[in-house]
């Protein structure tokens, strides 16, 4: 190739640069992985050895007068201060500021019911949002047949056998116990979904805490001993407590747990239904057929296990009366926490 052609139309090239766009398409073409430089020196091991030394340094004094030329001509786009100060953009002006995010209220919460268990020795467990029908049913003592599936049934994965979206975070007490040996004390947050129709209190998706504890010689008085706890910490120390007899399929025996309405104190209100209570979680004993499904000796262990709905803790904190708020990204809202 002839060198002094080429740095003429270099030359021709360079002139016609108006841009710094325009100027990035120029060193690409002469000095891009792909461009003329590149070329010119892949080719000179095709020459004869007496021409490679005086072509190869003709080559590297083309590129370095190239780095000359797009150093030079960069200078052409930058804006110097006396230009700067004579535009239309007023450098005084204030800039325009960035809201300073928020943790989502939800987010608040759990991390608040985690780390009260978490002081009681509870440990911190997640597990898939996709689970198996073993886990989310049967290992919980909730067979094919059984009626109370009618109400936990969920939405199920086109392409996957018997894989479904989980329908409580109860399935990662499955998954633990088979995985480790009692003493176990465990605290489960995360999405679960059900089929449930829209309205101020429900949703197809929403947020749960599982909890259990197994080890020998649990008793229900230290389930209500832990909820007990649980309750003053979030509620405060003022709040009652009641067992109400239940059930489900996974605990035996069962028991809902109710707290004084904080707004009337007990006394009667439109928001705790005039009854002056407010079921805030569902508790019991681990059902011996659950030990079976994970292998432990039902006659050795004994624990309780206990679940709650993040959303409904959290609108009874803030004292919320419509679910879906929490989901809407309405910041007027979202910023109030």
């Amino acid at each position: 190739m002839d060198i002094n052609a080429i740095k003429l139309e270099i030359n021709s090239d360079i002139q016609k640069v108006s841009s710094a766009f325009g100027l990035e398409e120029f060193r690409t073409k002469y000095l891009g992985r792909k461009g003329l430089v590149a070329e010119l020196t892949g080719s000179i091991p095709t020459l004869p050895k007496e021409e490679r030394g005086i072509f190869g340094q003709q080559v590297n004094q083309l590129k370095n007068e190239l780095l000359a030329l797009i150093a030079d001509k960069q200078k052409d786009f930058l804006v110097s201060p006396a230009l700067s100060t004579s535009s239309s953009c007023d450098i005084s002006m204030p800039g325009i500021s960035q809201q300073p995010g928020r943790i989502h209220p939800i987010t608040q919460v759990i991390n608040e019911i985690c780390t009260i268990f978490n002081r009681m020795g509870f440990s911190v467990v997640e597990g898939p949002e996709a689970e198996t029908e073993y886990n989310n049913f049967t290992g919980l003592n909730i067979p094919l047949e059984h009626p109370s599936r009618d109400a936990f049934d969920t939405f199920y994965l086109k392409d996957y056998d018997k894989m479904l979206l989980r329908s409580h975070t109860s399935p990662v007490q499955v998954r633990a116990m088979k995985a480790r040996k009692p003493p176990l004390a465990i605290v489960v947050p995360g999405r679960v979904y059900r089929p449930d129709a829209v309205d101020a209190s429900h949703l197809f998706m929403f947020h749960q805490v599982e909890g259990f504890l197994v080890d020998e010689n649990v008793t229900f008085a230290d389930l209500k001993g832990v909820l007990e706890v649980f309750a003053k910490a979030v509620f405060g120390n003022d709040i009652k407590m009641r067992f109400r007899p239940h059930f489900f399929p996974f605990t035996e025996p069962s028991a809902e747990v109710d707290i004084s309405c904080s707004i009337c104190k007990g006394k009667g209100c439109p928001s705790c239904g005039r009854k002056g209570w407010i079921e805030i979680l569902g508790s019991g004993m681990i059902h011996p057929n659950v030990f079976k499904h994970v292998g432990y000796g039902p006659k050795k262990y004994t624990g309780f296990a206990f679940g709650m709905g993040i959303e409904r803790i959290a609108m009874l904190k803030y004292g919320i009366n419509d679910i879906r708020l929490f989901f809407e990204n309405d910041l007027r809202f979202l910023k109030q926490f």
